[in-house]
């Protein structure tokens, strides 16, 4: 009797979700109407960046996903593989360097920046300053100086208690009344701080968390084979402990990137401003489904990509694995 009436359920459930897909495909294919996506595809990429500077940020993206792409699937060896780190490192300051311009490019106010190519400078330069804070937190609170633990824990525990949002608000509408007459900080760079200052508090945990799992027997040895507490830290643990608190660090570079939409809440036009501003178009009214599915597919391949290099990297930095 058991088996039949699991049988039907399973039967019930495989026809609902049979009659849901088919429905979901009928809409997509058929009645949806996707002009609101393909007639502003520019927009969605690089907001109102001037039409003939748009070769930039067009540029910078298409240098990512093919880096995306070599690091994935390129070779496993030579020389390529071995600058792959280094370039990775440089397409933060090349982006920067696109989009504002300088040094013979026509200088573009970040007013005009927008689009999928801010929310990936965004989450880019804000993980680049919270994750060596996040390490330098974390190393506090574990310092053996009672004031450097202390404040550590403090900042760490003040962080994780306030809302994203409140810090965000703090960073665009209350940092300029603490600056000096004179000197201004744009608005790109005030949430990209917001945004570091507010997951270094996060970061640091899962780093703790990593250097908590390395076993005392490592620095013993370290110590032993004549090796300073620094080079202990800078050699032996501290590799191995962000070896360890990769898949967290992980978690907070997704976070990272979804957070960013709440830039929209305060005049930002990243990809969620984007489609804030035209869905209060008249010709594009009513067209939320199509709007919010782009975005969670956009957004659902960022993280994914960004989930496949980790776990590439992860691979990487296993010795076992990478032997293999």
């Amino acid at each position: 009797m058991n088996r039949w009436l699991d049988r039907g359920i399973t039967l019930l459930l495989l026809a609902l979700l049979g009659w849901a897909g088919w429905s979901m495909l009928h809409w997509l294919l058929m009645a949806a109407d996707w002009s609101v996506v393909t007639a502003n595809l520019p927009l969605y990429a690089v907001g109102s960046f001037p039409a003939d500077q748009r070769w930039r940020p067009l540029s910078w993206m298409a240098a990512l996903i093919t880096l995306t792409l070599l690091t994935l699937v390129g070779p496993k060896r030579g020389c390529v593989r071995r600058w792959l780190p280094l370039v990775w490192i440089a397409m933060a300051p090349l982006g920067l360097w696109l989009l504002a311009g300088g040094l013979g490019l026509l200088p573009v106010g970040t007013r005009s920046w927008g689009g999928l190519t801010l929310t990936l400078l965004l989450t880019g330069g804000s993980g680049a300053l919270a994750l060596p804070l996040g390490i330098l937190l974390a190393l506090g609170r574990r310092s053996e100086l009672p004031v450097l633990r202390w404040s550590s824990a403090a900042y760490i525990e003040l962080m994780r208690a306030v809302p994203l949002i409140a810090v965000l608000f703090f960073g665009q509408l209350l940092i300029p009344l603490f600056l000096p007459p004179g000197l201004e900080i744009n608005r790109v760079l005030r949430a990209v701080v917001a945004f570091a200052l507010f997951a270094a508090a996060y970061i640091a945990e899962d780093v703790r968390g990593g250097l908590q799992a390395i076993p005392p027997t490592q620095r013993e040895a370290a110590a032993v084979l004549g090796l300073s507490p620094r080079q202990v830290l800078q050699l032996v643990v501290l590799p191995q402990a962000l070896r360890v608190a990769l898949p967290s660090l992980t978690n907070q570079a997704v976070g990272l990137l979804q957070n960013t939409s709440l830039m929209a809440i305060l005049g930002l036009v990243e990809l969620l401003g984007i489609s804030r501003s035209l869905l209060a178009n008249p010709a594009f009214i009513g067209r939320y489904l199509e709007v919010y599915l782009w975005l969670a597919a956009v957004y659902w391949l960022a993280c994914t990509a960004m989930a496949l290099l980790a776990r590439h990297l992860e691979v990487q930095l296993d010795p076992a694995r990478s032997a293999s």
